[in-house]
């Protein structure tokens, strides 16, 4: 049976891809050797430095965040080699079991996955290893499971203030240019990030950022490598090509995506998802239920993770927004499964489409027979209004 309407794809990425960008991708494909190319190709490459504000280069894979993930890891570490991956949520612990499949070591630093990396605990970890033995560490900027956002730059800090060489990593997946990233300032040394978020495309695109401390680093690094391989990307990068075949069209979107969060001012797409943040934590304030970040200073404005009271199955309700509203929500991971229900409002999206989205939750609270109390929606558009 048909349903009227869209359907809202209120999952904290793949995000909602709005209509000039895949307006953008409808060309047919060019010759990606022809003399046509370099000027996409520059326009991209340059344009993904000013998004992730670096004067460094920014390499494009065409592959999902899980392989920039990998190639993060095998330009900088070899086998044998140890990384601390603080596990703030699920993809913190997913980034982790990655670097022990390639070999690595991964030290895990555990966390109760209710707010961000706790710079104080990184500074005390490195103080501790005084045969700097540890080589990375490994953060998510914003933890797309739990609804919390780490401060990077306070990591950096903490790294500074223990005297430690070890490289910053960085997955900013579903925060770049959804929360404000600044490589060069915070001094990160890698990023890894996706096209499927903040950046409004379809998936398929990925992300390395990448400091002169790590090029340096990848030059020595012992780890055998192919697809992955930064110098490869890097040469003909220089006149805007790649050494293998591109997403063509999704690079079409790419450009049109840069051009878009620009027109917009990204300091004033950083408000405006903050502002969303603020309002979604309002209503689920009002409807007495408890958001799965407890630290303040690490509130998401990319997602907001609801945990729902003991005896409730978040995925039953999640089916019941689903089927009623033709709404999906995104769902808990692992530690959080059946607990969590997230509530996605980042990349294109609108006051409009918060005070909907957050209609259907409440709607579907009371269908579900999830206590709660009325007025979250009316408490998310008083904090709209201001």
């Amino acid at each position: 049976m048909r349903k009227a309407g869209r359907h809202f794809l209120q999952i904290p990425g793949p995000s909602h891809v709005p209509d000039r960008i895949l307006r953008a991708m409808d060309f047919p494909v060019m010759d990606h050797r022809g003399p046509d190319f370099a000027g996409l190709g520059q326009r991209v490459l340059s344009g993904m430095q000013t998004i992730f504000k670096t004067t460094g280069p920014v390499v494009i894979y065409p592959s999902s965040g899980t392989g920039a993930w990998e190639a993060a890891l095998v330009n900088v570490l070899a086998p044998g080699d140890k990384a601390m991956m603080v596990e703030t949520g699920h993809f913190a612990s997913l980034w982790g079991h990655l670097a022990e499949s390639l070999g690595i070591e991964a030290e895990i630093l555990e966390t109760d996955w209710r707010a961000g990396v706790d710079p104080d605990a990184v500074e005390q970890r490195l103080r501790e290893d005084s045969a700097h033995l540890i080589k990375a560490v490994c953060v998510v900027h914003n933890e797309t499971s739990t609804g919390a956002t780490s401060r990077i730059a306070e990591v950096r800090k903490a790294i500074d203030a223990a005297g430690h060489p070890a490289l910053l990593m960085v997955d900013t997946i579903s925060g770049l240019a959804s929360a404000d990233f600044q490589f060069d300032a915070w001094g990160v040394d890698v990023a890894v990030s996706g096209s499927q978020k903040g950046l409004m495309l379809p998936p398929g695109l990925s992300f390395n950022a990448i400091s002169e401390k790590a090029l340096a680093v990848a030059k020595e690094s012992g780890c055998k490598r192919s697809y992955w391989d930064w110098e490869s990307m890097l040469k003909p990068n220089e006149t805007g090509y790649f050494p293998y075949t591109p997403a063509t069209n999704l690079l079409y979107g790419l450009a049109e995506a840069i051009d878009m969060l620009h027109e917009e001012g990204l300091e004033n797409v950083f408000a405006r998802h903050q502002r969303h943040g603020e309002a979604a934590r309002k209503a689920v304030e009002t409807w007495e239920l408890e958001v799965q970040c407890q630290q303040p200073l690490d509130f998401s404005p990319v997602l907001t993770a609801v945990r729902l009271p003991d005896g409730h199955d978040a995925d039953a309700f999640r089916a019941t927004t689903l089927k009623q509203f033709d709404m999906s929500l995104g769902n808990g991971l692992s530690k959080i499964a059946g607990r969590v229900f997230r509530i996605g409002h980042l990349g294109d999206f609108n006051d409009l489409m918060l005070v909907a989205t957050l209609g259907g939750v409440e709607m579907g609270l009371s269908l579900a027979g999830v206590p709660h109390q009325s007025g979250g929606v009316a408490a998310a558009m008083e904090r709209l209004k201001k």
